[in-house]
């Protein structure tokens, strides 16, 4: 029911074929990265600074991916350090998609190629809010071919698609 930094999620990345599914690990390694380990900090990239930062630079420009979901979760600290997670879907259900980043990153000891993902954040529409200042960037439906095409749509084009999503429709689980 909840996927941890570091496990596999589906993406969605467009190919010369068309769509592809597959499984990527959350928490994206930059290209440059000497250890793996670098990604488990990287799960989310600010939409605000996206195309400034290294690490995500150019995954902006050419490597988006949608990762699809049927809610998320916030956790809003407690008393005594703990916190409580917070369920946020669609009304009705339905799955929708986070806009995403992947990279292909190659282990510099044995070579083993690792495909990575992270998920692009925005500031909390009014359902998400009270819990959080942030949430991940939820795509319409209309905007995912604008998003995976990253041969016509450069970064600066398509950064106009990372705001909140609209609250109507939106619910704490």
């Amino acid at each position: 029911y909840n996927i941890a930094p570091t496990q596999d999620v589906a993406v969605i990345r467009k190919t010369a074929q068309g769509r592809e599914l597959l499984p990527m690990r959350w928490g994206l390694i930059p290209r440059w990265a000497k250890d793996a380990r670098l990604g488990a900090r990287m799960i989310n990239a600010r939409g605000e600074t996206v195309l400034d930062k290294p690490a995500f630079r150019g995954a902006m420009r050419a490597r988006r991916c949608l990762i699809p979901a049927d809610g998320f979760y916030e956790w809003q600290p407690q008393d005594q350090g703990a916190k409580l997670p917070y369920h946020i879907g669609r009304d009705d259900g339905a799955p929708f998609a986070f806009a995403g980043l992947w990279e292909h990153w190659q282990s510099p000891d044995d070579g083993r190629p690792v495909l990575s993902c992270a998920i692009i954040t925005t500031e909390a529409n009014a359902v998400v809010r009270p819990i959080h200042d942030r949430m991940p960037v939820i795509l319409g439906v209309d905007d995912y071919d604008t998003w995976l095409d990253c041969g016509r749509q450069a970064g600066a084009a398509v950064q106009r698609l990372l705001v909140p999503c609209p609250a109507a429709g939106m619910r704490e689980l």
